[in-house]
């Protein structure tokens, strides 16, 4: 009977784990369902923005900040052309972001955005961004990276400050052998 009783302990308890794993492997993209509905932790949606012919209130300016960073890997000197724009809402705005491959060899890379405070990110509507596909750049070569955005005009009167921040991340060996990135 005591064995029986081990048995049962040892099947429920690989049970247990192997339901603790499934859980943990599914939190991110739970996560990422959750942010891209709700734009928790200012996750912004990657795909095209159609705007729409709209108004432009120019009675109220929102100042937009730029940060750029790189994750740990990631070598290429990489900022905002500008580091803060003032906008109304509802008026399309163009600005650009720099990059540069200091290295030998050609990279891969994804920016991956961020928008602050949280609750800005369902306003803040990009109609292009070089975020939305991979950038490829050759060995020692520079490029000016093309962001065009609305905010739109529904934002909460509160919010005077919105900050667009990116992390480009190294996505090279994910090609394999390929050194291009199709966009």
């Amino acid at each position: 009977m005591a064995e029986t009783s081990i048995t049962q302990t040892v099947k429920k308890l690989f049970l247990l784990t192997a339901a603790m794993f499934g859980f943990g492997f599914l939190l991110v993209p739970i996560y990422d369902v959750l942010c891209d509905v709700t734009g928790l932790n200012g996750k912004t949606s990657g795909t095209k923005y159609e705007s729409v012919e709209a108004a432009v209130d120019e009675t109220r300016t929102v100042k937009i900040q730029f940060i750029a960073m790189n994750n740990d890997q990631m070598m290429w000197s990489f900022s905002p052309n500008d580091r803060e724009l003032s906008v109304h809402p509802g008026a399309l705005t163009n600005t650009a972001f720099y990059a540069k491959n200091p290295l030998s060899k050609t990279m891969i890379a994804q920016a991956v955005p961020s928008v602050s405070p949280s609750r800005a990110a369902a306003y803040f509507h990009k109609t292009e961004c070089f975020c939305f596909n991979q950038q490829t750049l050759e060995a020692g070569t520079e490029i000016d990276m093309p962001l065009r955005f609305v905010v739109d005009q529904e934002l909460p009167k509160d919010i005077h400050t919105i900050t667009l921040s990116y992390t480009l991340f190294d996505v090279t060996e994910g090609f394999g052998n390929n050194k291009v990135a199709t966009n």
